[in-house]
């Protein structure tokens, strides 16, 4: 049963996808408007991997936090990158603001070591597991998301 389940959207990366979408749709009807090459492969080719670059950009739209009895687990997009962290292993949370110049995305800091789940905005939950790993996961909502994990972890 889930006790808890957020997502958080990331516009920029939204409006960052329909500009790509745009300007690889462009390119894919000028390359129509040139002579037929001997090469069509290489048309199919460069298509499979816009479309591929389209996907994983997707992937970074959202960022959804999902807490059960056992487990906080987090899933970006459609679920392409996700990430499970025990309850019973979580020794503290607490809210925290993350530097700009850590970025967005899934990312690993090397001082302090951490590894960062984000999507947008700079508002985190800073969780310490029992073996010392640090995780830092995004939210627009920090305080309540922290609370959350506490009671489902017994902190």
């Amino acid at each position: 049963m889930v006790i808890y389940k957020h997502t958080q959207i990331s516009y920029l990366m939204i409006v960052i996808v329909l500009l790509v979408f745009i300007l690889f749709a462009r390119a894919h009807v000028m390359s129509l408007a040139e002579p037929v090459s001997a090469d069509s492969g290489t048309n199919f080719a460069v298509t499979t991997i816009m479309v591929l670059i389209l996907l994983f950009l997707t992937s970074f739209t959202t960022l959804t936090v999902f807490i059960d009895e056992a487990f906080l687990r987090i899933k970006f997009g459609y679920g392409i990158f996700t990430k499970m962290f025990p309850l019973n292993q979580i020794i503290s949370v607490q809210p925290v603001k993350n530097r700009w110049y850590y970025g967005w995305g899934i990312k690993v800091w090397f001082w302090p070591y951490m590894k960062i789940y984000n999507v947008s905005g700079y508002d985190a939950v800073e969780i310490i597991m029992k073996n010392g790993k640090i995780y830092r996961i995004g939210t627009d909502n920090p305080g309540e998301l922290a609370t959350v994990i506490k009671q489902a972890a017994n902190i």
